[in-house]
């Protein structure tokens, strides 16, 4: 695995906690892919993961959004702004240059993920819960 959760990960909310703990476990989907050396065509399940993560990304900010409207939040506008450039970044993937180089673009998802999450997570959803 190449994404292990760890309790300084933790915002301390627990809903938001969880759900993170998922996009931990759709990055380890795609590590686990790229790694695979049995499987010679990875681009459908590439598709699905990614179309995973769109879906679930969507779902999580919401929430994330709500919970911030609900205490006022004052993170709210940037957490906005983040949150649309994320959603922006794997609704505008190429599929055509996926399929022509899967094991690339995994690497990209995977660095995207990673990054993300050692940025906005560890960064910017702590101050969330910094009321």
């Amino acid at each position: 695995m190449m994404l292990t959760w760890k309790e300084e990960y933790s915002i301390g909310i627990e809903i938001i906690d969880e759900q993170h703990k998922h996009l931990f476990e759709i990055g380890n989907q795609a590590y686990e892919l790229l790694k695979n050396e049995l499987r010679v065509d990875k681009y459908d399940d590439v598709v699905q993961i990614l179309e995973d993560l769109r879906q679930y990304t969507k779902f999580h900010f919401q929430t994330e959004e709500t919970y911030m409207l609900k205490i006022n939040s004052d993170q709210l506008p940037i957490q906005k702004i983040e949150h649309a450039e994320f959603i922006k970044k794997i609704f505008n993937i190429d599929f055509r240059s996926l399929d022509a180089n899967t094991n690339k673009h995994l690497n990209e998802i995977l660095f995207f993920i990673l990054n993300w999450i050692l940025d906005h997570v560890l960064h910017k959803d702590k101050l969330i819960a910094q009321r």
